[in-house]
């Protein structure tokens, strides 16, 4: 599923990114990777918020919605 339709405070698990490769490199370099463990903290209208490792991060609707997890 999409992070945007994911349950928020838990921990899932992201298991694939569909962008290109400029936006997959710099998702991987803010901690946002295939097989990495991220958890939804808020979304609304597409936006969400996230906590990656020790940092929240916030993406817009284009982005989140190429961010599928389990």
């Amino acid at each position: 599923m999409p992070i945007v339709i994911a349950p928020h405070n838990c921990i899932l698990k992201i298991v694939r990114i569909t962008a290109e490769e400029k936006l997959k490199k710099h998702l991987e370099n803010l901690g946002i990777a295939v097989n990495g463990e991220i958890t939804v903290l808020s979304s609304s209208g597409g936006s969400v918020v996230l906590k990656v490792k020790d940092g929240k991060i916030a993406l817009d609707r284009d982005v989140s919605a190429k961010i599928f997890v389990a």
